[in-house]
């Protein structure tokens, strides 16, 4: 008797892979947050030094921003595993996502600047494009599971 595999079965398939990519970037956050300090924008970013005057939306540390985001991802990956928060936590994963391509665009163009190195040039070409397909695959859990008829 083959196995076949039911709309649902396949939206929880890919909503628990997305939540263990979600949990080892959060877990990423905390054992290396360097890693992520080049996709915070500096203007998100307090500068406790006063090197330089803090923006309106400067409220947190570059560390403290990494830290939240991890703790988001954590959040985030704890709601697609519930049936009941799926939806709601995909959306919240979308616009995660999508939010984040500010900080992606902002890395990519100091890489292009004249601080920036070959390897964070390549690197950051490659990272960007990378959300593109995250963004979809959230969104895709939005949707209901599809039923297939009998």
């Amino acid at each position: 008797m083959p196995f076949r595999w039911s709309g649902r079965a396949t939206q929880t398939l890919s909503a628990a892979a997305l939540s263990a990519l979600l949990l080892a970037s959060a877990g990423k956050h905390f054992r290396d947050p360097a890693f992520f300090h080049p996709v915070v924008p500096d203007f998100l970013c307090r500068d406790d030094a006063g090197t330089r005057a803090n923006t309106a939306l400067a409220v947190l540390s570059r560390d403290e921003w990494v830290a939240a985001s991890g703790l988001l991802e954590a959040g985030a990956a704890a709601g697609l595993l519930i049936p009941a928060t799926r939806r709601a936590a995909a959306g919240c994963v979308t616009a995660m996502f999508t939010l984040f391509l500010a900080g992606h665009i902002d890395a990519l163009r100091r890489a292009h600047g004249p601080d920036g190195s070959s390897r964070q040039r390549r690197v950051h070409t490659l990272r960007l494009p990378v959300q593109a397909p995250l963004i979809a695959w959230a969104w895709s859990l939005r949707q209901p599971a599809l039923r297939r008829r009998p």
